[in-house]
Formats: C-alpha cells, sequence, structure tokens
C-alpha cells in the first residue's frame, strides 16, 4: 500500500505545488524512503531527519525539553513539534512526523504499537495517535507510514485550491 500512496501524495504535492520534510522516530526513514522509491520524488520531497533519540528530536529538529517534560516522547505534541522542524529546518511546505513504540513492549508510558503523528506547514497542523497494538515491531511501523502517508496526503487535498 505504501507504493501506491507514495505515487499519489507525490502527484497531489506536485500538481498543489508543496514539498514535503520528513521528521521521523518510530519508522526510522522508512515515510522518506517510500517516498523516494517513487521516481522523480526529489522535485517534492526536501529531505528527512532520522531522529532516532531525544537528544536529536531537540537538536535537529528543535523540540523543546519542556515539551518532552510535560508530555513524554510518545505524544501529538512532540509529533507537531518535530513536523514543525521538518519543514522549517528543511524549507518545506509540509512536515510529516513519528513518534511512538514499535515494541516489544511498551516504553515511556505507551503502550507497545502506539505511534503518534503530525503533518504541519505554515497554515495547517495536524496531529493523531493511533494504537495499532502489540503486532511486531515491521507491522507497527508499516501501518505507521501508511498512515503518515496518508494524513499528508489528506493536507495536500485540503490545501489544494
Amino acid at each position: 500500500m505504501s507504493r501506491a500512496l507514495a505515487e499519489e501524495l507525490l502527484a497531489s504535492c506536485r500538481r498543489a505545488g508543496l514539498t514535503l520534510a520528513t521528521g521521523e522516530s518510530v519508522t526510522g526513514g522508512l515515510i522518506a524512503g517510500a517516498l523516494t522509491d517513487v521516481p522523480g520524488s526529489s522535485s517534492v520531497l526536501r529531505g528527512g531527519v532520522v531522529a532516532y533519540t531525544v537528544d536529536v528530536k531537540k537538536k535537529l529538529l528543535g523540540v523543546s525539553p519542556d515539551t518532552l517534560r510535560t508530555y513524554t516522547v510518545v505524544s501529538e505534541e512532540v509529533a507537531q513539534e518535530m513536523a514543525e522542524g521538518a519543514w522549517s529546518h528543511l524549507v518545506a511546505d509540509l512536515g510529516i512526523s513519528t513518534t511512538g513504540v514499535a515494541g516489544p513492549g511498551g516504553a515511556d508510558g505507551a503502550p507497545e504499537g502506539r505511534v503518534c503523528f503530525a503533518v504541519s506547514g505554515p497554515v495547517y497542523t495536524n496531529t493523531q495517535t493511533v494504537d495499532f497494538g502489540p503486532l511486531g515491531r515491521a507491522q507497527v511501523r508499516a501501518r505507521a507510514v501508511d498512515h503518515a502517508l496518508q494524513m499528508a496526503l489528506d493536507a495536500v487535498r485540503r490545501l489544494q485550491p
């Protein structure tokens, strides 16, 4: 499913004249990978940051230590700041981010399979949390990629004139 969603997202971005950037934690670059699997993606994808550790989230994506303390790393608030950091630092129109727990087991008070998402730009922000459940790392991450691509596609459709 990721390939079809990636192709549709990229085509929609081209039509709307929008660019993308990613700030990924739990998906570890798989969203950017799904996009770059499509020939010509460089006309839309500006780049991505795999921010797997808290330090990288803070240093490269600008996630606030206060946000991390208040909401924990697996939160929509952190996902939003990651997406904002992605679009602002990589000079894109929209940022896509994921943070969560693929498993095995939970972490930071979040159950296995919980992923927080954000799609953000200067005039648009949407955050969501999905509990995929204990499906195993590969399945949680694959479903998270599809969900993030769909969220971004929905955003682009809303932003088109």
